[in-house]
């Protein structure tokens, strides 16, 4: 067994980019093998800001002889079917198949017999594809070439049980093509010269003698480890900020965690806006006091080793830091001489879409359904809603929001507390985007949430009507987003919202049923549960549409509900399969069977325990009691068991008597379906 390794060291490659380059070098180094028909023990890949790296473990030095079996055509097939199943197994005539007799019948086999050989002399062409075929959001050419790759390539190190293999590649922009070695380079500041490795311990180690920490978790830990010392150290407490650490972590090879300090004069502007110069600008992490509010120092990660300790990296982050929030400051101090209502006539020079008019316009429809939605949020002043979503994007022609578009909606709150308006309605201003993705937090204020959601559905229902809609992977205003958001406000506050008097299109409503039905799916709820219950239709209240689906869910769970399945699947099979034979039967057995031709007392207890279940199940569903109308079924099972033990359904002789008994049956579909249709349930 040996070791297959793998460089491709590059210049700097996003770091958004490098966790999942590693995977899929991992998962089609791995399908490749296979496919060469070459196991192997593990495959770990690593990523870093210059270089995606490979080793897989336990690959035998050598391919052993294989034979694969392959049937063709029965004997005496078409000449056409025997000619195609020569050329797919490379034989040249039936001379070189077997037939054997499988038990239904002669077939031909051909056994393909491949001679094995030396591991390396397939490992290049496994290379070559893997780097053919690895997918990147965005690839580049550069010179005058053709390999298209993430960023210039510089060196290719591919070594298998120590040796190099024999293999290029062509680079663009160069008739010289890279041939695959056993030197890199180590960090672009700290190290000089090539790096000659003969394996993945020695590649690792002298990689770390070079400062360079190949592991981008390790990197994680460092960076994480040395920004919680120093926040203690100044008794602060670091900012948890698991996407920023991950981005830092692409940035450096050899991390270094620094502390700096913000100035004085900008602690009065809006923590938000800090933040978003120190994390999204400047990627650096934001500390806070023993209260939670933001303290005044910072941790930035330099990638060197500074003669002076650090200080000069820090001066220059100070001093970039500084220059950023002397812009923010004089935006806010500026900003709050303009109040929001002064702002709006700004807002008709902002065109949000060409076939749906300007800011202004949609302020206005915002507004308008607002006022409707409002009618359904308990606790809801209609006033404060209606100023709020007059106002909610005021802040989009303030100074600060055009510096920093990512602060819209929350710079708003800030100017309504500062004209000292109601701080519900500042706090809808500031919520109204809510939430912008599943791991924001959602508005549950009443005045929060009717803005918030007036938002979302004049987005949906505008976009509709000038028919942009989600196409595949396609979704450039952000609708799924808009509709999961709409979802999230409704069931978590548990808002009884009747969707039908927003939706004028019917495939809208559809299009929200969709994304209920994959997030529900996703917390565990069974796909076959959703579907029986949405298939209803005529639902567009999502609390007792979901309320349905857990307590069917729950039921099923149960014995008497599995038993229930049965025979609700005994009865409707029999139907199905009467209504195939005869087109005009399901307007015949509708409606219940006739009292006076039930002679069986099997066929009575059926029809009796009907009854008490229909008058059981209305109540409970018009109470919204969807676990008393589950369990009124339970008493079902018995009484159809032994009906269908005692009871010929099928009576031949006796047409009037047939049909009755399909009645029954009917009824027994008809009454379970109108809590759910249960012909989705799988089993």
């Amino acid at each position: 067994m040996a070791e297959l390794l793998l460089e491709l060291l590059s210049e700097e490659i996003p770091a958004r980019m490098q966790s999942r380059a590693a995977e899929d070098l991992k998962r089609l180094t791995g399908e490749a093998l296979k496919a060469a028909g070459l196991a192997f023990d593990e495959a770990r890949a690593f990523s870093g800001p210059r270089r995606l790296a490979l080793v897989v473990d336990g690959i035998p030095t050598a391919r052993p002889d294989v034979s694969e079996e392959r049937r063709g055509p029965r004997v005496g097939a078409p000449e056409q079917a025997v000619q195609g199943f020569l050329k797919a197994a490379g034989l040249a005539s039936l001379d070189q198949a077997e037939k054997r007799d499988t038990g239904k019948g002669e077939f031909w086999f051909a056994v393909i017999r491949k001679q094995g050989g030396p591991t390396a002399d397939v490992l290049p062409d496994v290379v070559d594809s893997v780097m053919k075929t690895l997918p990147w959001p965005k690839s580049m050419k550069w010179g005058s070439g053709t390999r298209l790759w993430v960023r210039p390539l510089q060196s290719v190190i591919a070594l298998f049980d120590g040796k190099v293999l024999p293999g290029e590649v062509m680079l663009a922009g160069s008739m010289t093509p890279i041939r695959f070695g056993d030197t890199t380079r180590g960090h672009r500041f700290l190290s000089k010269g090539e790096i000659k490795v003969t394996g993945f311990a020695d590649y690792h180690a002298k990689l770390e003698a070079a400062h360079v920490v190949l592991d981008a978790a390790e990197r994680k830990k460092i960076i994480l480890a040395g920004a919680r010392k120093l926040a203690q150290e100044a008794q602060v407490v670091l900012r948890d900020d698991e996407g920023l650490l991950d981005e830092v972590a692409g940035l450096v090879e050899w991390p270094v965690p620094l502390l700096g300090t913000i100035d004085a004069q900008f602690m009065d502007v809006p923590p938000e806006v800090l933040i978003t110069s120190m994390k999204a600008h400047l990627r650096q992490f934001v500390t806070l006091r023993g209260d939670g509010a933001l303290a005044s120092r910072f941790v930035v990660v330099a990638n060197n080793l500074a003669r002076d300790g650090g200080r000069t990296i820090v001066d220059g982050n100070e001093r970039v830091l500084r220059s950023r929030l002397s812009d923010a400051k004089f935006f806010w101090d500026q900003d709050r001489k303009t109040t929001l209502v002064e702002r709006l006539p700004g807002l008709q020079g902002i065109v949000f879409h060409a076939k749906l008019g300007t800011q202004a316009e949609r302020v206005q429809r915002i507004a308008a359904l607002a006022a409707a939605v409002a009618d359904c949020v308990p606790g809801a002043d209609k006033a404060q809603v209606m100023m709020a979503a007059e106002l909610c994007k005021a802040d989009l022609v303030s100074g600060m929001v055009g510096e920093f578009p990512e602060l819209q909606g929350v710079m708003g709150r800030y100017y309504a507390l500062h004209e000292k308006l109601p701080a519900a309605v500042a706090d809808a201003i500031g919520d109204h985007y809510a939430p912008a993705g599943p791991n924001d937090r959602c508005p549950s204020a009443p005045v929060s949430m009717a803005v918030a959601l007036a938002d979302k559905l004049d987005a949906l229902t505008s976009f509709w009507s000038i028919g942009e809609k989600p196409t595949g992977s396609r979704d450039p205003y952000a609708l799924r987003r808009a509709a999961l958001g709409v979802i999230r406000i409704v069931l978590e506050n548990k808002l009884r919202l009747p969707l039908r008097r927003f939706f004028k299109q019917a495939d809208l409503l559809d299009f929200l049923a969709e994304r209920l039905k994959v997030q529900v799916r996703e917390k565990g709820v069974r796909h076959d549960v959703i579907d029986a219950v949405f298939a209803l239709g005529n639902e567009d209240d999502l609390v007792r549409l979901l309320a349905r689906v857990e307590a069917l869910q729950s039921f099923l769970g149960t014995e008497a509900g599995r038993n229930l399945l049965t025979a609700y699947g005994r009865a409707a099979n029999i139907v199905r399969a009467e209504e195939k034979k005869d087109k005009a039967l399901a307007a015949k057995i509708a409606g219940v069977p006739d009292v006076a031709r039930l002679e069986l007392a099997e066929e009575k207890a059926v029809a009796s325990a009907l009854a008490e279940v229909e008058r059981s199940v209305k109540p409970a569903l018009e109470k919204e009691d969807f676990s008393a109308a589950m369990q009124a079924f339970a008493g079902l099972r018995a009484p159809i068991d032994a009906f269908f033990d005692k009871v010929t359904v099928n009576v031949q002789d006796r047409p009037d008597l047939r049909l009755n008994r399909l009645k029954l049956l009917n009824q027994i579909r008809a009454t379970m379906d109108a809590v759910a249709d249960f012909s989705k349930i799988e089993g």
